[in-house]
């Protein structure tokens, strides 16, 4: 199955939720704003789609232009070009790229809880440890590779015992036996290799000692002191949004095959599985894009067992504090 990247911005998709019957004229949305996504159009953003269409950002004030990714979209650069007032971003690259290149970033919050990256392997050649990866191939996407070298190191594994090749995003090599595993989404691409004749098996770097977020919101630190408000206005009608769709992650998705989904070439019922798949992956006790002190000593902690150099002024909770 190929995938069909679609980068398209979803102006028209806010216009049209600030159109909505229930929306008052009043509450349009008047400040630009515009995010980043970390990747293509799917569940993983059903949070930002929703809270779109519902019109959560117009609703406070934001007349957001939704920017979509893929793997030639570098998500910090976005935002230092000025493309983008925040962006999804993961923290490993994030915070070698303040520790080591100085970029004057904060992240203000975290998606997800718990990183859905994991090595994806065949049930009938199961990789289920990173003990079973020595000698094999495993195919990763570059900007991958330093979770990948974190996770082997956190578990005393040679990272010259592993195979390391690059990674297309697409499971045809695997199916094909041409390597014997991937880096990528648990939540998602186990089901792209059913539907091409073979059952997954995964396990997650974070239950093996990479215990670090993703698709972390970052901004600058200009940024960060010019648009506080809208910025934490923006983390309000998020989660509310996330909320909303993690009441019943099947609702949301086919309502959106024709808009935010169109073009993808990926079914609605891939994107049901995604989104039911990450739902205890995002949710928190704390509240949705939370970053607790022990979690983010924990990103401090993985980071630096491959020399990545965080502390912990790289991220700001105050504005979580304001929701």
């Amino acid at each position: 199955m190929k995938v069909s990247l679609d980068r398209r911005s979803f102006l028209a998709a806010t216009a049209a939720a600030s159109a909505l019957p229930l929306m008052p004229r009043m509450a349009r949305a008047a400040n630009p704003f515009a995010m980043q996504a970390a990747w293509i159009n799917d569940a993983e953003f059903a949070g930002y789609f929703l809270a779109m269409d519902q019109g959560y950002y117009a609703a406070e004030g934001l007349d957001l232009t939704y920017l979509s990714g893929g793997p030639d979209v570098i998500p910090e650069s976005t935002i230092i070009a000025g493309r983008a007032d925040l962006a999804l971003t993961t923290p490993d690259t994030t915070i070698k790229a303040i520790a080591e290149q100085g970029a004057k970033f904060k992240i203000i919050g975290a998606q997800y809880q718990k990183n859905p990256i994991g090595i994806v392997s065949l049930a009938k050649n199961p990789i289920t440890s990173p003990a079973e990866m020595v000698g094999k191939t495993i195919a990763v996407p570059p900007v991958n590779t330093i979770s990948v070298e974190a996770m082997l190191a956190m578990n005393n594994i040679d990272r010259a015992s592993v195979n390391i090749v690059p990674y297309a995003y697409d499971p045809t090599p695997l199916i094909k036996g041409e390597i014997d595993a991937s880096l990528d989404f648990t939540t998602n691409v186990p089901y792209t290799i059913k539907t091409m004749g073979e059952d997954a098996t995964s396990f997650l770097l974070y239950d093996f000692g990479y215990t670090i977020y993703n698709d972390t919101v970052v901004v600058t630190e200009e940024t960060l002191a010019s648009k506080r408000t809208e910025l934490v206005a923006w983390l309000r009608a998020s989660r509310k949004g996330w909320a909303e769709n993690n009441v019943d992650p099947a609702a949301w998705p086919p309502k959106w095959e024709a808009t935010h989904f169109a073009g993808t070439g990926r079914s609605i019922d891939n994107e049901v599985y995604f989104n039911t798949a990450q739902k205890p992956l995002i949710d928190s006790a704390a509240g949705i894009f939370a970053m607790t002190e022990e979690g983010i000593a924990g990103n401090l902690e993985a980071l630096a067992k491959v020399g990545i150099m965080g502390t912990r002024d790289m991220f700001d909770t105050t504005l979580l504090e304001e929701i």
